[in-house]
């Protein structure tokens, strides 16, 4: 995992949003969404249930956040 991608990740988490997080990561929101999958793919887990509205992360995810930092 790149250290990079793991501040996307936090930043998304934080912001709970994908397009919120692009903005302050001056990203494009497909850029990102991509990033996040590929994490995701890497890790073998599901960090976010994506919702209409917003993101929330799942155990795993919230794990990750809490070792993240």
């Amino acid at each position: 995992m790149d250290l990079r991608v793991l501040n996307y990740f936090l930043t998304v988490a934080h912001e709970r949003t994908i397009s919120k997080a692009a903005a302050v990561l001056h990203l494009s929101q497909p850029t990102l969404s991509k990033q996040l999958k590929d994490l995701e793919t890497e890790l073998g887990v599901q960090l976010f249930t994506r919702g209409n509205r917003e993101i929330t992360l799942t155990t795993d995810g919230l794990y990750l956040q809490k070792r993240g930092r």
